[in-house]
């Protein structure tokens, strides 16, 4: 999609309510006229195919031009994803089901597909079950994911049929975090997002970050309220403080006290490994988001992603030079 037709597409569709509402929380972050800050927004958005919260997190009205063409935006993410990933492909990684199956060897805990169980199968899956994660059967930042404690559901009669109601797709075990990772935080499963790309110029990885809820959260996911550091690929250490959409940076976690940069994440060239190994299962996919948690035996798979989002990549805390990921990307690909 050209620049001309990704803009008049988001014209067209755009929350101009919450584009306001973004302009003016800038402004009173920044001093800058409201009108100022909507005008360019309208230019970056012409320019960079940059949406409203991409001039946000980005802190985009902060940097020059050449800096701001080093942002990955949007109407960026959007087009690698075109590029990378045919969308016939895309259900190995949006259908869980699906995915659970496909990369079985690297899920390592019990889980049951409610689209196609029945609820004396349900039943006899439950029976030894303590926590569970239900999640609809796709989706994305963490919506529709609810966790329940056996205490929850062990007396009640139709759990089935309201989990059904709720339009849960597939329930799993909970995963047990690695001692290391619980330290930071305990609430929330903190996992490894790590991005494989095979372009062609390059095939690897492209970054990684650990996301690390917070507020006694389940979820780590930033759209949730938490926060997300960069990982080091070559020494798997935490290389830069943690960061959230808000715009909030954080030298050690507000709960645990543990410092962020220095953290040496355990099973991390493990994890670069089954993720690598996994990207070529299906090599018409190009482009992945995996996310991947650690525990005592090792990695294994939450569930990958046909759609990665360029939101944690573009946290401004993480870039104090100005300079953006996209130079990364470029080594990789045509972008």
């Amino acid at each position: 999609m050209s620049k001309i037709s990704y803009m008049i597409k988001r014209m067209r569709y755009m929350h101009y309510d919450k584009m306001l509402e973004t302009a003016k929380e800038i402004h009173v972050k920044t001093g800058k006229s409201t009108l100022a800050i909507l005008a360019d927004m309208f230019n970056c958005a012409a320019k960079y195919n940059a949406g409203y919260m991409d001039y946000k997190i980005a802190q985009m009205y902060k940097l020059s031009p050449e800096q701001r063409e080093t942002t990955i935006t949007r109407g960026i993410s959007n087009r690698i994803v075109a590029m990378c990933n045919p969308r016939e492909f895309w259900h190995y990684f949006d259908n869980k089901a699906e995915f659970n199956t496909l990369f079985a060897e690297h899920i390592k805990r019990g889980w049951f597909d409610m689209t196609t169980g029945t609820k004396e199968e349900f039943n006899e899956w439950l029976k030894d079950k303590n926590d569970i994660i239900v999640k609809p059967i796709d989706g994305s930042s963490g919506r529709g994911i609810k966790k329940y404690k056996r205490t929850d559901y062990e007396n009640d009669s139709d759990f089935y049929g309201k989990l059904k109601e709720l339009g849960t797709g597939i329930i799993e075990e909970v995963v047990i975090q690695h001692s290391e990772i619980n330290k930071i935080n305990a609430s929330s499963v903190n996992t490894i997002r790590i991005v494989t790309l095979n372009g062609s110029k390059k095939y690897g990885i492209v970054y990684a970050y650990i996301r690390i809820g917070q507020n006694g959260t389940d979820m780590d996911n930033v759209d949730c309220g938490g926060m997300a550091c960069p990982i080091d690929l070559e020494t798997g250490k935490i290389s830069a403080n943690g960061a959230d959409k808000k715009g909030n940076v954080y030298e050690k976690h507000p709960e645990s006290g543990i410092e962020f940069i220095g953290f040496q994440i355990p099973y991390f060239e493990e994890a670069k490994k089954m993720c690598m190994d996994s990207s070529k299962k299906v090599p018409e996919m190009k482009y992945i988001a995996w996310d991947v948690a650690i525990t005592e035996d090792g990695p294994l798979f939450i569930e990958g992603n046909s759609f990665p989002s360029h939101a944690i990549p573009q946290f401004a805390a993480h870039f104090p030079d100005g300079i953006g990921i996209l130079p990364r990307y470029r080594e990789f690909i045509d972008i």
